[in-house]
């Protein structure tokens, strides 16, 4: 990918363009899993561990979401979003595979979840991640460096 890939922190003058990309990118998983869509839902969502939240850049552009909390023996990846123009042309991969590079250096596990309506759980499976868990809605999944 040959891009300016860079993040922000997310402020409260982003909330409604995370308003608008978790819609696009979110509702439709959420209505396939029988799940609240509505505004009030959608922005609890956006402000769960908010202080976590990065704004993706590409050259400059808002580009997505990527809510990440790094602990000191794992990684996790509360959210991650991009937005329905960039998708497709590798973005996600590019930003998965950095997190998964640089806990491989420290040691340490990679986590996330994912509802079983979203096909980005096959990118997390090519990349390496396994099913830990499941719940009625989403998959658990680790990466660990053998």
């Amino acid at each position: 990918m040959n891009t300016d890939l860079t993040y922000r922190k997310a402020s409260e003058n982003d909330i409604d363009y995370l308003l608008d990309l978790r819609t696009k990118t979110m509702n439709p998983h959420y209505t396939d899993s029988h799940l609240p869509t509505d505004r009030e839902t959608t922005l609890q969502r956006i402000l769960y561990q908010f202080d976590k939240a990065n704004i993706i850049l590409l050259n400059n552009e808002p580009a997505g979401l990527l809510k990440i909390n790094k602990a000191d023996d794992k990684t996790e990846i509360l959210q991650l979003q991009i937005d329905p123009t960039q998708q497709g042309k590798g973005l996600g991969k590019t930003i998965l595979k950095d997190i998964l590079e640089e806990a491989s250096k420290e040691g340490k596990t990679v986590e996330l979840s994912v509802l079983k309506t979203n096909k980005a759980q096959h990118l997390y499976t090519r990349l390496g991640f396994k099913t830990v868990g499941e719940d009625e809605h989403s998959y658990f999944m680790e990466f660990q460096r053998d």
